[in-house]
């Protein structure tokens, strides 16, 4: 799975924040967004889950290096958008470019990089809204990208008729603004009045407008919110929940909003009353307000506060104001299906009075009119629960049913759920053997939606269900973007220092010789609850596969593969496990003689991009090709670098004494030592990333050039927290990339 894909990566269907700091572009309280999932084509592990999360005791951690800190020399780079560290950044940029795009491969790779991403071929990926099917597209005439809609039977056509509501880059063009679209947030079950999402350059703070879906027009007068990381949902058509800074004491220290207003139509927007306020001291994704609306009328005005980045308060609007719900910190609240509240549990959850537990992973219902009437004391059913080897992924409901997937052995499963009389029952899906699934849209009007299917060497297709039938048949397959006819996929296993055995996927050519000298990708992600299972890239098949290169992904601890147990061992002080298995991924494919030490590159973006500068730092001698991609790098800092606070969950805290001792063994920029003989990284960044943000980057390639090190830097100017903010500029990040591959690995 390339890093690009796992930027967009969100934990759950309903949450609106991101689990961790690779999220969504925009979040909007009632948004669903497709989780990258993929067919998988070998045969799963058969090693219990058991084995694989045993909690290691301290002793039988790897030993990190020395946590004496270093003078931060550098932090003059902290001024993102100042004349000298724009100087710097400018002529890093330059260096880099006139050594990787003067290459002979660059701009061949550039030309196929943009042939795939604009390729007509492409799967329209489908949105449900008001009973028509929607499609965000992107192409050679539509750089930013548009908005259309067709009728149900006419997208199961070979050549839909799209009619277009909405062209980014003909607004950009009559506002002269680079803008790009960050999805709509429309009113339920109509979904007719929409906000659209607009950030300037790709950044995660948008600016927000409505929009009339049906006319395809603004409405003149309607509700307009200013750039900022915003959080709002539709309380009915003339009234907003919003999230945002109100002014002084409104955002926390993480920079996200801690006070909900409500917003009355006609109204200005400082007249908005407050409904809801936290704490600065929230460091969570801030205080999020959501309305859940089912098919049957029943409807929830809810705010989510997010104490830390895994713990939350839920709160539901009722007469007298919000109440809190008796719910443990680390739920969540998926949504609303004929009157039940549908709840995953992070945590294992004995309500007050009850004698029976629910285990950590399972997926539960609470009546809705019992919730109102003792918010406090409440009495889950079970829906779904975990066994050894399979854990829930995603739900998402229909009109009637709710449609659940889990992860068996990084395997997919589907089912549809249904509530009568006072009991849930179940009904597997006819998903194809082997393969991982993923909800691509669920319709709120009637029991139809859309699975996806996908992996490293088959196309994504899409699969036509109804939920009330429990059928699901082929609707429509991508033609292939490569040649993957002499590729095959392996799944593999490694031993990680404390024992655990860690799965990994490989794909390479059926002749592939085991003597070492192949070239060889390996990538992971390692955090925050996300799982990462096959996907299909048609860059990296066109550009690394199909030239001879092996491509392999580990499923370390720190993910979401094997449930929250998987996660929660490589938390704060843990993370050495995190780093431990993706080096042992490492060993095992020298071990094997797929490659070598010469011929071994890795890469990561975002928590991946720590990843890859611990693994840097830690094992210099183990890679010959570093991609460190929007990456946190300065773990002693991170807490006030853009949005850093809002992930002491995951990484700790440099004000914990014992916390701020690990920081320093495993930050990269800490770690870095003159006189060691490193690879040559390519790191990459954004001026406009305002989640993580370029300082790291920044400091982590002086630190480099202080100690005489050589680094290709490269900081470019739009995309936020990902590879550009078009497919043009996407093209050329990713031949970057692939040429500097090229350079270490293949010649």
């Amino acid at each position: 799975m390339h890093f690009r894909n796992r930027l967009k990566a969100i934990g759950k269907a309903r949450k609106c924040v991101p689990r961790g700091v690779c999220g969504l572009k925009i979040c909007f309280a009632t948004g669903k967004t497709r989780l990258a999932t993929a067919l998988i084509t070998v045969v799963a592990a058969t090693v219990s889950f058991q084995a694989r999360a045993q909690q290691s005791s301290p002793a039988q951690l790897s030993p990190v290096p020395s946590s004496t800190e270093q003078p931060d020399n550098y932090t003059w780079l902290e001024d993102i958008h100042g004349e000298r560290p724009m100087a710097w950044v400018k002529a890093e940029d330059a260096r880099t470019a006139a050594v990787i795009e003067k290459d002979s491969h660059f701009a061949p790779l550039e030309a196929d990089a943009l042939k795939v991403l604009e390729s007509p071929e492409r799967l329209a990926e489908p949105e449900f809204r008001g009973g028509l099917v929607y499609n965000t597209w992107r192409d050679a005439d539509h750089v930013r990208g548009i908005v259309r809609r067709t009728t149900l039977k006419d997208y199961l056509t070979a050549e839909p008729k799209w009619e277009t509501v909405l062209d980014y880059d003909a607004l950009s063009k009559e506002e002269k603004q680079s803008w790009v679209g960050h999805g709509l947030l429309c009113l339920q079950p109509e979904e007719e009045l929409c906000l659209v999402a607009l950030s300037a350059g790709g950044e995660d703070a948008a600016t927000l407008r409505e929009m009339n879906l049906k006319t395809g027009k603004f409405v003149e007068g309607g509700f307009v919110l200013s750039r900022g990381k915003q959080r709002v949902a539709w309380k009915d058509k003339d009234t907003l929940l919003i999230g945002r800074d109100w002014g002084t004491g409104t955002m926390s220290e993480a920079g996200y909003p801690i006070t909900v207003r409500e917003w009355k139509r006609g109204e200005p927007l400082e007249s908005a009353k407050e409904v809801f306020r936290g704490d600065v001291k929230d460091n969570g994704y801030g205080d999020n307000p959501f309305v859940l609306r089912d098919g049957q009328g029943h409807h929830a005005a809810m705010v989510e506060r997010n104490l830390t980045t895994f713990e939350s308060e839920i709160y539901i609007m009722l007469p007298g104001g919000f109440k809190k719900l008796g719910l443990p910190r680390k739920d969540q609240v998926e949504g609303l299906l004929d009157g039940q509240l549908i709840v995953t549990l992070n945590q294992d959850w004995t309500p007050e009075g009850q004698t029976n537990g629910f285990v950590q992973g399972s997926v539960v219902s609470l009546d809705l009119a019992a919730v109102e009437k003792d918010p406090e004391h409440l009495n889950p059913m079970v829906v779904f629960a975990p066994t050894a080897q399979e854990f829930e992924k995603e739900v998402g409901t229909t009109k009637n049913h709710l449609i659940l997937t889990a992860l068996n052995h990084v395997q997919g499963r589907a089912y549809v759920y249904s509530f009568s009389d006072g009991a849930w029952t179940r009904k597997q899906l006819p998903v194809p053997d082997n393969q991982t699934v993923d909800i691509s849209t669920a319709s709120r009007t009637d029991d139809r939606f859309f699975i996806a299917l996908e992996g490293f060497l088959s196309p994504p297709s899409l699969w036509l269900g109804d939920a009330g039938k429990g059928s699901l048949e082929l609707a429509k397959t991508q033609k292939p973007l490569f040649d993957a006819s002499n590729d095959v996929v392996e799944q593999l296993e490694a031993t990680s220092k404390d024992g655990t055995k860690v799965p990994y996927f490989v794909v390479h050519r059926k002749d592939t010789p085991y003597d070492g000298s192949n070239p060889t990708l390996l990538t992971a992600y390692g955090g925050f609850q996300i799982p990462i299972t096959p996907q299909y890239s048609g860059v990296n098949g066109k550009l690394w596969l199909e030239r001879g290169g092996v491509y392999v992904s580990a499923n370390i601890r720190g993910g979401g593969e094997f449930g929250p147990a998987w996660h929660e061992a490589g938390l704060k002080t843990h993370r050495q496990r995190i780093y431990d298995d993706f080096y042992a991924v490492a060993q095992d494919l020298v071990t094997r003689k797929i490659t070598s030490p010469r011929k071994l590159g890795i890469e990561g973006g975002s928590n991946g991009g720590l990843l890859m500068g611990v693994e840097f730092t830690q094992h210099p001698e183990m890679w010959n090709a570093v991609i460190i991609a929007v990456p946190l790098l300065d773990m002693l800092a991170f807490e006030h670098l853009s949005a850093g606070a809002s992930w002491v969950g995951e990484y700790g805290s440099a004000s914990v004494p014992e916390e701020r001792a690990f920081l320093a063994s495993i930050s990269p920029y800490n770690q870095l030592k003159p006189g060691v003989h490193y690879p040559e990284p390519l790191i990459f960044t954004t001026t406009k990333d305002d989640r993580v943000g370029p300082v790291h980057a920044r400091k982590f390639a002086a630190r480099m050039e202080e100690f005489h090190e050589p680094f290709f830097y490269d900081e470019i100017t739009e995309g936020g927290h990902g590879a550009g903010a078009d497919s043009k500029q996407e093209a050329r990040s990713r031949a970057e990339f692939y040429t500097y591959l090229t350079m270490k690995l293949m010649e």
